[in-house]
């Protein structure tokens, strides 16, 4: 069922990995570029596009021979990049008279609720004007977001945002194998319906930074949410936006917040609050916000709306929040009551996310 739900989703969010849309020396395959946009265009329907490159797309015009490695001319290669990939964007979908809009996100606005929600206002009303929306992170400001490299967990990510029927994350490989695909015998795995269990070794051009361990890993945001994923090759989109051929990774769980889902999976911590056994409990299985009272000690520097987490006693991670205090405030509220002091909640429960246990 959920091929024939890839196939006939309304509103589909499609990830393409640099490899697939860039030359092996670095810039723009605009042959290739314009084969993929010919496949999304015919299938029709609401489309969001979540496409890497610009990195890769910046190096030969700045006359780089490889990807960068630190990060400032990384970020200087992505701002020439970008305007050059989202151009050729523009160019391609013209001809079947579509439009696109270029939307740069970062961690920030998926997780920071008033950012989530202008996001997801802008890339609704994007697709209500027939618009495609292209997605990228903003790597010409990133810092942390660079470095995590790839689009995978974005595409999923955003797949929540927009409320997408499917996920189909395309690269240069054809989906995920029962061993290394560069060895005799491998074999392609069809559908996963839970755990995976095969090799998830990274491969391809060098111009991107993820592999299929950051699919699988994407897979498993947007499959534990509800969000049927296929990983096919780009090579193959059209069969791929039919439903067929790759790997289908079926639905695990029910549809859930995604800026929750990015708090979960992809957001870093800036620090970590230690609870007592009181605390763990109303957190995690009363779903309670977080009061001061719980709270034994802090650690890190934060600041207020950064991502931290939440341990029991002995230091296990048991949630993840966002903080409504600097960490320089919290030490001398530690212990007492919210009506003594007349406090807000550390963690409100509509910014926590509890962890698997």
């Amino acid at each position: 069922m959920s091929r024939a739900a890839v196939a006939g989703a309304k509103r589909l969010v499609v990830k393409v990995g640099s490899s697939s849309l860039t030359t092996a020396a670095g810039g723009l395959d605009a042959a290739r570029l314009d084969a993929l946009v010919d496949s999304l265009a015919a299938r029709g329907g609401e489309l969001v596009l979540v496409s890497s490159g610009a990195i890769a797309a910046g190096l030969a015009p700045l006359g780089l021979a490889r990807r960068p490695r630190d990060l400032a001319t990384l970020q200087a290669a992505a701002s020439v990049g970008q305007s050059l990939l989202v151009q050729q964007y523009a160019t391609a979908f013209a001809r079947h008279g579509r439009t696109v809009g270029q939307v740069l996100l970062t961690a920030d606005d998926v997780v920071r609720r008033s950012h989530y929600r202008n996001a997801q206002t802008t890339l609704e009303r994007l697709l209500a004007l027939g618009v495609v929306p292209v997605v990228n992170e903003n790597d010409a400001v990133a810092t942390e977001e660079i470095r995590f490299g790839d689009n995978d967990r974005l595409a999923a990510l955003v797949a929540h945002l927009v409320r997408a029927d499917a996920l189909v994350l395309l690269s240069d490989v054809d989906g995920l194998y029962d061993g290394d695909p560069r060895q005799p015998g491998a074999r392609l795995i069809s559908e996963v319906t839970g755990a995976v269990e095969a090799d998830v070794s990274a491969s391809g051009s060098g111009l991107g930074s993820g592999g299929m361990a950051s699919k699988v890993d994407a897979a498993a945001v947007a499959t534990s949410a509800g969000v049927p994923v296929l990983v096919a090759a780009a090579a193959s989109a059209d069969a791929a936006l039919r439903g067929e051929g790759g790997t289908l990774f079926e639905p695990t769980g029910t549809r859930a917040s995604g800026r929750l889902l990015w708090l979960a999976h992809a957001s870093t911590p800036r620090g970590r609050l230690v609870l007592d056994a009181g605390a763990v409990a109303a957190v995690c299985d009363r779903r309670l916000s977080l009061l001061p009272a719980g709270i034994t000690a802090v650690e890190g520097a934060f600041a207020a709306g950064d991502p931290v987490e939440l341990t029991d006693p002995a230091g296990v991670p048991v949630a993840r929040g966002l903080v409504a205090y600097d960490a320089d405030e919290l030490p001398a509220l530690l212990g007492r009551s919210t009506k003594e002091l007349g406090l807000r909640e550390v963690v409100h429960r509509d910014d926590l996310v509890v962890l698997a246990r």
